[in-house]
């Protein structure tokens, strides 16, 4: 088969004659012909084909080739030898390292009764007990738990919400297999809590189980959300079944860790304390807010007893106004004095040259009322001493997590002091004994006091001070023993997150 031949221009019409074809011309135009060159089609078609085929077929060896490279490329290159044993290849797999796998519990799967809101209140470990409270009643109730709303209109006006200060993904994911947390109500339903219709109220101070069953569980089957709006000691600290009690501990020791930032920033004071040698922490709580609360005001003069009395009457909710100080510090009701301390942790024989680390807010009072315990303890230090200020910046005016920072260095400490059995006092040295029954020195203010007013109006000498402070605190060390119990008294009794003797490991197992 011949070329077709171009179309002739110049109006004559589109024509081909047969000589043209046998002769091998091309019309170009009118009166203008070139001689082409006669060629034959067919063998130019098989030269074609055959480069395709080859084409194609070095194309498929490339494909197989790069197949067995994968398989046996890298052992090659690596001069692997092909014959080896299968224990060699576990060996070889076994030194690439594998992420962790993070294994969560299985989800609990129960019939939903309703929707547990809670507004906590006080400072961070008033509100880290009422969290693990909460959580153990809404595991009971079989109720879904809204992460607990903080408190932001206490003395200290901190803004942070729940994820400002612990892990909230932690929080949800380590009870996951106790009880169901959402960060948020569903749609629907915070939509009829906007409109009021929700049920809102402060529960019964320290109630059994059987309140939240016969009170709240029938108002949650009613509204299907319930707002608890006050949520500070509402569960008996005894007489609870045992797997109330563990949950408890699992919300407070597993569940509740502080976001990252917090424990990595708790892990540099820690390091830098240690690099320094031991240290003992001392819970200072000689705070504007504690004085005033308490009526406490041993050491002030006039001008500071005034400023104390009218932030008292300031906070409605600081229910006791008229309060005579002295009375209630003879009782045993008041913290110690930074003066009082420093008396009392020398009779008790702690060197004078230990890093004492103080764990509180500012010192009523400033560097004056400082003075006699930094003389006799010159080694103080604080967060802010061992920080530069730009480790503290996103801290600043946050009360909950500065107070956060403080509690993660009091339980890595060798020795922890309180001058006063507050929250903190008593939620770490609760976290102390979980740890291993870290000493923990609960100093008997009802004792000390007429001690160090004896010493101080030299009705007893040094050594006899020293021996009766020393033999009075042999057995307040934090050491394993059971919670005291009193009936129809239950701020009386031993607090269940200072001493969770159900879910501690005695020493002696």
């Amino acid at each position: 088969m011949l070329l077709r031949w171009a179309r002739v221009s110049g109006g004559k019409g589109d024509h081909c004659d047969s000589e043209e074809m046998e002769m091998g011309f091309n019309v170009l135009g009118e009166g203008e012909v070139v001689k082409a060159k006669r060629f034959i089609v067919r063998p130019k078609i098989k030269v074609w084909m055959v480069r395709a085929i080859t084409t194609v077929i070095l194309w498929s060896c490339v494909v197989q080739l790069m197949a067995l490279g994968e398989l046996w490329g890298t052992r090659l290159l690596k001069g692997t030898p092909l014959c080896f044993s299968h224990q060699d290849a576990s060996l070889a797999i076994s030194k690439v390292p594998v992420p962790a796998k993070v294994l969560l519990p299985p989800k609990r799967v129960y019939k939903n009764n309703g929707y547990l809101m809670v507004s906590c209140n006080g400072g961070l470990n008033q509100m880290r007990a009422a969290i693990c409270d909460m959580v153990a009643i809404a595991r009971h109730l079989n109720v879904t738990l809204i992460v607990p709303e903080l408190d932001k209109t206490s003395f200290w006006a901190d803004p942070s919400e729940f994820q400002d200060i612990f892990d909230v993904d932690k929080f949800s994911a380590s009870l996951r297999d106790e009880v169901r947390i959402l960060k948020q109500l569903p749609p629907r339903l915070k939509r009829r809590v906007e409109l009021g219709l929700s049920y809102s109220l402060p529960p019964i101070s320290w109630s059994d189980i059987t309140y939240y069953e016969k009170q709240i569980l029938p108002l949650l089957l009613k509204h299907k959300v319930v707002h608890l709006n006050r949520t500070d000691a509402r569960l008996a600290n005894n007489g609870l079944p045992l797997d109330i009690q563990k949950l408890r501990c699992k919300a407070n020791f597993e569940a509740l860790r502080f976001t990252s930032q917090i424990e990595d920033l708790g892990r540099k004071i820690v390091k830098i304390l240690r690099e320094r040698g031991p240290f003992l922490v001392l819970h200072l709580r000689y705070e504007m807010d504690m004085l005033a609360f308490s009526g406490c005001t041993h050491g002030c003069d006039r001008r500071e007893v005034d400023e104390l009395t009218r932030m008292r009457y300031a906070y409605p909710w600081w229910k006791e106004k008229v309060i005579n100080s002295e009375l209630k510090r003879k009782e045993g009701l008041c913290p110690l004095t930074p003066e009082e301390t420093a008396l009392i942790l020398t009779a008790l024989g702690m060197d004078h040259n230990v890093q004492i680390y103080i764990a509180s807010g500012e010192i009523y009072g400033g560097e004056k009322k400082m003075a006699s315990l930094r003389a006799t303890f010159p080694n103080l230090v604080r967060k802010e001493t061992l920080l530069e200020p730009s480790d503290l910046m996103y801290f600043q005016n946050h009360s909950s997590q500065m107070a956060a920072l403080d509690y993660l260095v009091s339980l890595e400490s060798d020795i922890f002091i309180p001058t006063y059995d507050g929250n903190m006092a008593k939620v770490v040295e609760g976290h102390r004994r979980f740890l291993g029954f870290k000493k923990t020195i609960l100093l008997d203010r009802k004792l000390l006091v007429p001690l160090i007013d004896q010493y101080t109006n030299g009705s007893l000498s040094w050594d006899e001070f020293s021996i009766m402070v020393k033999n009075s605190h042999v057995n307040r060390m934090g050491s394993p023993k059971g919670r005291v119990v009193i009936p129809d008294r239950p701020k009386e009794e031993d607090y269940f997150y200072a001493n969770p003797h159900e879910c501690l490991q005695l020493q002696d197992e």
